[in-house]
């Protein structure tokens, strides 16, 4: 039988589709698995007519591209804009290369055309470049925690390198330190920017999707590189064929990139818990006893000042070094004070310091933020000494928790794992 473009259509591609007046449809057919084949052999669908308009054929083929299958229920909230953001930072992105890279050629003492390749700057990247890189990838543990922070970082980063390049020719007798120093910044970039590609994509794969999502981003990524190198070779051979009109029109550029990857990474849902996505959930449920959903926080995170302490939230530092904050007596008071936790934490002046243990998972810096919370709030309402208050919350802690985290994970946070970079832990040796 065949059915023209009904509810089973729409279900059986599983993408939304666009209807338009005047009977146009596209009708399918059932194929049935043949003779003799597997049992389990599915029935398949297949088009047999298609007489929609060219533009809807267009829209559709352009979805099929560049979005994940089953776009927009596939991904989580905000994935259009993070998608959009993301074509307009490539966009400019390639661009300021085309104009860096030709500077690097009126530096060295050439005098290129536009679209010609350089070896110049490949020479630079495979020294200096590679040197960045080596240097950026120990900080792998701290992109984990913060990874929309390093990803803004890496683009301000690959800019300053740009604008190295850019202002090489006003000094060609430094050029190869000039050039160098630009690919050194441009290396470390590279590094951050790919080591956070995965946890922001795993942001958005809502139906296991993660491959096919990687797949359509890097799509896009190179349809909107492609178009600005394109760009780019224009604007080299016009406004920008000079070094005066470089300096004009590539802080523009590097303002529309930056400003283009900040909203990307604001409009990315992250689920797991990291020292400030902890604080501020602890911080709403302390203010107005309701959990916010990672699609609900993202807009609110400081990506500039992650490490900003949160007063509601108990003011808590998390992983400082033991020296700092305890001492061999004070630790076995707080194990006591918190028997079978996997967290210390104390109290100095206005600031809570919490130690966890190398095991210790998100729902246990859940628990610690929560004393630190309660017990700050106690001690503004003068409700005795600290060894008080800290006992009290914890106690109010273990009253609330269970209800807390059940709240937490339906929210959709990720409480098996606590990212807190490359910050200390606490390990006890075992007794004989």
């Amino acid at each position: 039988p065949i059915f023209r473009r009904r509810k089973f259509a729409e279900a059986a591609t599983n993408r939304p589709r666009w209807r338009r007046p005047g009977g146009r449809s596209r009708g399918w057919r059932f194929q049935s698995p043949s003779r003799g084949s597997a049992a389990s052999t599915p029935a398949g669908v297949k088009l047999i007519q298609d007489n929609r308009m060219a533009h809807d054929k267009l829209v559709d083929s352009f979805l099929n591209k560049f979005f994940p299958s089953g776009y927009p229920y596939s991904v989580n909230e905000g994935y259009l804009t993070y998608t959009k953001f993301r074509a307009l930072q490539h966009f400019s992105s390639a661009m300021l290369h085309v104009l860096s890279t030709q500077s690097l050629l009126f530096a060295a003492g050439l005098r290129p055309t536009p679209a010609q390749a350089t070896a110049v700057s490949w020479i630079l990247k495979d020294g200096m470049q590679h040197a960045g890189k080596l240097i950026c990838s120990g900080m792998g543990a701290r992109m984990d925690s913060e990874p929309k922070s390093w990803r803004i970082f890496a683009d301000v980063l690959y800019d300053f390198g740009t604008a190295l390049d850019f202002i090489s020719p006003l000094c060609p007798q430094l050029f190869l330190e000039v050039a160098g120093l630009g690919n050194f910044a441009k290396g470390m970039a590279v590094v951050a920017a790919r080591a956070t590609r995965l946890p922001i994509y795993s942001s958005f794969a809502k139906e296991g999707n993660l491959s096919d999502l990687f797949a359509k981003g890097e799509a896009i990524s190179t349809l909107f590189n492609v178009m600005g190198i394109g760009a780019g070779i224009g604007l080299s051979s016009t406004v920008c064929s000079t070094t005066q009109g470089k300096l004009i029109i590539g802080p523009l550029l590097s303002a529309v990139h930056i400003w283009g990857v900040v909203q990307e990474m604001r409009a990315t849902p992250i689920n797991t818990l990291n020292p400030q996505r902890t604080a501020m959930v602890v911080a709403d449920f302390i203010k107005s006893g309701k959990v916010s959903s990672p699609a609900e926080l993202r807009y609110r995170e400081d990506l500039l000042f992650p490490n900003r302490l949160i007063e509601e939230a108990g003011s808590v530092k998390v992983g400082q070094p033991f020296r700092r904050v305890l001492s061999p007596r004070l630790v076995e008071e707080l194990r006591s004070t918190f028997p079978n936790e996997k967290f210390l934490l104390t109290q100095k002046s206005d600031k809570a310091y919490m130690v966890l243990e190398q095991s210790a998972t998100g729902e246990d810096a859940l628990r610690g933020w929560l004393v630190a919370a309660f017990a700050s709030e106690m001690e503004r309402s003068g409700a005795g000494p600290r060894d008080t208050v800290l006992n009290d919350a914890y106690q109010k802690m273990e009253s609330v928790f269970p209800m807390f985290v059940s709240e937490v994970k339906s929210r959709g946070w990720y409480t098996g794992q606590f990212l807190d970079g490359n910050h200390s832990r606490i390990a006890y040796a075992k007794s004989e």
